[in-house]
């Protein structure tokens, strides 16, 4: 849990915001009522989309699970969490993703949806280990450095 699907490469860009944008191809695999549990799915128009719709999943849900005493203090810039412990009593597992209060301006994806984008698209994103609660896996150094 708590990795984070990087989905800027090949029909899945992120922006600013932290919001993937999906091919309704990708949207049907994965599960439209899925994503919609983390937020809205809105269409985009895409010129030269070549067939297929495109839709912004704007992730809403905002769930306080840090570890506030573990992590890594909040940049005051952005709130970006470098080392992140979640609180495994309020880690949302039953979400694809959500934001943090404290770092409201990127998507956290649980490890069983960045799973499944990893399934569906192959190497066209990068799934990173922002934390786990097996003490043996290895979280990236970097997981926002993009």
């Amino acid at each position: 849990m708590g990795r984070r699907a990087e989905l800027a490469q090949r029909g899945i860009p992120v922006g600013l915001s932290g919001n993937a944008v999906l091919s309704r191809r990708l949207i049907d695999q994965f599960g439209a009522d899925a994503l919609r549990a983390a937020g809205n799915l809105l269409p985009v128009d895409i010129e030269d989309a070549k067939g297929d719709e495109y839709h912004l999943l704007l992730v809403e849900q905002v769930v306080d699970c840090l570890d506030l005493r573990r992590s890594s203090k909040p940049k005051k810039l952005n709130g970006e969490v470098k080392n992140a412990v979640y609180r495994t009593d309020a880690l949302p597992t039953h979400l694809p993703a959500f934001r943090l209060p404290q770092f409201p301006g990127a998507v956290q994806w649980n490890g069983w949806a960045a799973d499944r984008l990893v399934e569906f698209t192959g190497d066209q994103i990068e799934a990173r280990l922002c934390w786990s609660g097996n003490p043996t896996a290895v979280p990236h150094p970097d997981p926002w450095g993009f």
